[in-house]
Parts: structure tokens; C-alpha cells; sequence
């Protein structure tokens, strides 16, 4: 893969739509921009903390047992709806938003699909020194995607035409992590059958 393409790769993965860009987003609708940057670490680890031993060692694990990256996405679809439920609980008593923790972002990181798919189908398979120029590459754009999710959300709790309440954000943002959740679920239990 050329530098290139894995980055366009990445800029796709990281830009989509998913359980730890809501959470960077709504962190930029509650904190506001510069309390939110914060976070950004919390997905970086999150998603290092995956790929370095996928991408070094169990590359091969996974290729062997296919069932055991379906358990994975199970547990991260069990995670995404407590996420959801939570959001939806913690609107009803919403004044500025929920208070996104860095930890609820580097476990919500740590089960996202999309660290596994860069692991084992993005990331290049070899020792960790060869690995590490594509990690330096990939915190860059993780650093651009997060802090574009971050002021996306920003821009949100800034509009002037019309104002967006708390816990309206707080429910729509559970309803993607809901719907995200029942899609990790259901192809899951799919792949189980």
C-alpha cells in the first residue's frame, strides 16, 4: 500500500460516522473546542492500544480464528448500546451537555470495529520498528479527523438561526450509538449462525 492510499484509507475510516465520533463530536458540542482537544489522546491510545498488537502479533490469531474478531465485535456492540443508553438517560438532566470523559472515549476507541479493520486490513503486518513510520502517520490523522469531529460538534452549539438543546443533542447522539450498536450486533449474530 503507498503512503497515499493508506492515508486516504484511514481519512475514510477515521471520517465515517461511528460510536467514538459521536463521542468526540458531542465532547465539541459540551465543552466547546479548546476543553475538548483533551480527548483527542483518549481516541489515539484507544485505537493504538489495538492496532500495535494486532497488526504485530495477532494478525495471524485472527486469520486462524475468525470467530474470535466476531466475539470482539460483539463485545464492542454491547459497549456502543450501554454508551447509547447512557446518552439517552443522562439528557433528560442535560444543562450544557454531557461531559464526555477521556476514558469513555479510550474504551469506546479500544472496541470500535474500525480499529480492527485498520489493524488487519489497512495497517501493514511487521515488527513494530518497520510499523513505525505508519503509526507516526496514522496519529497525524487521527489528530486532523478527531479535532474536525470536535469542531463539528462546536459549530453545532454555536448556530445562531435556531438553537439546539442539550438534550436533543444527548438523543440523537444515542440514537446513532443505539443504531450502530444493533448493526455490530446483528452482523454478529449473523456471522455466529
Amino acid at each position: 500500500m503507498t503512503p497515499l492510499q493508506f492515508i486516504l484509507a484511514i481519512l475514510l475510516l477515521l471520517c465515517t460516522p461511528g460510536p467514538t465520533n459521536t463521542l468526540m463530536a458531542l465532547g465539541g458540542y459540551s465543552r466547546g473546542w479548546a476543553r475538548a482537544l483533551p480527548l483527542i489522546p483518549g481516541e489515539l491510545f484507544g485505537y493504538l492500544v489495538v492496532i500495535v498488537p494486532v497488526a504485530t502479533l495477532a494478525a495471524p490469531f485472527f486469520d486462524a480464528y475468525p470467530e474470535a474478531a466476531i466475539w470482539t465485535k460483539l463485545a464492542a456492540g454491547l459497549w456502543v448500546l450501554y454508551l447509547s443508553y447512557r446518552l439517552w438517560t443522562s439528557g433528560k438532566k442535560a444543562k450544557e451537555g454531557a461531559e464526555i470523559s477521556v476514558r469513555q472515549v479510550f474504551v469506546t476507541t479500544v472496541l470500535n470495529p474500525k480499529a480492527l479493520i485498520i489493524a488487519l486490513v489497512i495497517m501493514p503486518h511487521a515488527g513494530l520498528l518497520r510499523l513505525l513510520p505508519w503509526l507516526g502517520l496514522f496519529a497525524a490523522l487521527v489528530l486532523f479527523a478527531a479535532n474536525g469531529w470536535i469542531v463539528f460538534g462546536n459549530l453545532m452549539r454555536r448556530t445562531e438561526r435556531f438553537e439546539i438543546k442539550p438534550v436533543l443533542v444527548h438523543r440523537v447522539a444515542a440514537a446513532c450509538l443505539f443504531l450502530f450498536a444493533m448493526i455490530l450486533a446483528s452482523s454478529s449474530i449473523q456471522s455466529l449462525a
